[in-house]
């Protein structure tokens, strides 16, 4: 392999201006940096990434830590992050923590010793000391998707609450008034907020959210199915089930199809996080979708802002209603129009559209 002295030789210059030429320093003269780069085009050079990295004090690597891979949603997300990233120079590391603090805080404590430049996380939790220390220094981090509040860190993610009214009209108008949700785990501001926005919208119907129709999940597919049978033993079960989470109502599905029940015939289903599968289950699910992959691209611009010395911004992008057939059909092709939610928003569920944070 060639070296940075071979380069050199082969270009008739010193180490000296090889290395100006590789960090585009502007002293060298248009004939050199030509000759520089042929050779280095002829040796095949590559320059060592490790040995750099300790002179400019940048790796151009960012760290990643999402919830859970096996979720679809976080796999779009990731995808989008990698890409957008290696547009802008950057590789990226990836940590899942499964949905576990603990290993959370491992892959941010791996990620931090491997010197990378920044840090884009989903936290699954209210914060970890770890993760608060790292903010209050300064590594550069953006949260996406979920976020601690109070602490001083960009925040790129969806807002949900429109969509969730959309959800709520679109259920009211086919008739449904018993309408359950399977939330998602309390620690996470996800998990909190789309439980808020559900009983705010049902509010706006005159309908409540009993006890016995909040169950609580994990954002994984076996909690969705628990917390569906328990439903179903109800003396009256919902008609509606609304997962707050796409493999929670996976697991509603299999809780629904077991006891040999239709949807939406016997009982309605719809997800918060829309993903490629619900167009191929049966019936095709009617579900939010989120912007994930502007999201991830976001998430990753507003990290090298922080990095390279611009203001950072937090960004939060709508989300929409997504309708098929797990909510059943309208009676007629003109659905009596349901009234009008009032225009105030809860202030658990209400975030600015855009706003800069340092």
């Amino acid at each position: 392999m060639a070296s940075i002295k071979d380069v050199a030789a082969e270009a008739g210059v010193s180490v000296a201006t090889v290395s100006r030429v590789l960090n585009d320093h502007p002293s060298v003269s248009a004939d050199a940096r030509a000759r520089v780069l042929a050779a280095v085009e002829v040796l095949g050079y590559r320059p060592n990434a490790v040995a750099r990295s300790l002179r400019t004090d940048q790796t151009h690597t960012l760290g990643l830590v999402i919830s859970d891979v096996m979720n679809p949603y976080f796999t779009e997300l990731a995808r989008s992050v990698e890409e957008e990233a290696r547009a802008l120079g950057y590789s990226v590391i990836i940590g899942n923590a499964d949905e576990r603090p603990d290993l959370q805080d491992h892959h941010v404590r791996n990620l931090l010793d491997r010197r990378i430049d920044g840090l884009l996380v989903s936290p699954t939790d209210g914060g970890s000391p770890l993760m608060l220390d790292a903010a209050r220094a300064g590594t550069p981090m953006v949260f996406v998707d979920r976020w601690i509040p109070g602490v001083d860190v960009p925040v790129v993610r969806a807002d949900g609450l429109e969509a969730v009214r959309d959800l709520v009209a679109h259920l009211h108008g086919l008739g449904h008034r018993r309408l359950a949700i399977i939330a998602g785990p309390a620690a996470t501001t996800t998990g909190q907020e789309r439980v808020a926005a559900f009983r705010e919208a049902l509010h706006a119907y005159g309908l409540d959210l009993p006890d016995v129709y909040t169950g609580q999940g994990d954002f994984q597919a076996d909690s969705g199915r628990r917390v569906t049978e328990g439903f179903l033993d109800l003396p009256e079960p919902p008609e509606v089930v609304f997962a707050t989470d796409n493999l929670m109502a996976l697991g509603a599905l299999d809780a629904i199809r077991a006891r040999g029940l239709r949807v939406p015939e016997d009982i309605a289903l719809a997800a918060f996080d829309d993903i490629r599968w619900f167009v191929h289950t049966d019936p095709p699910i009617t579900a939010i979708a989120q912007p994930t992959g502007e999201l991830g691209r976001a998430a990753v611009r507003a990290l090298v802002d922080r990095i390279e010395g611009r203001p950072p911004e937090s960004v939060t992008l709508p989300a929409r209603l997504v309708v098929r057939r797990s909510c059943g059909e309208p009676a007629s092709s003109e659905p009596s129009a349901p009234p009008e939610p009032p225009p105030a928003q809860s202030p658990a569920v209400r975030s600015p559209v855009r706003r800069s944070q340092s």
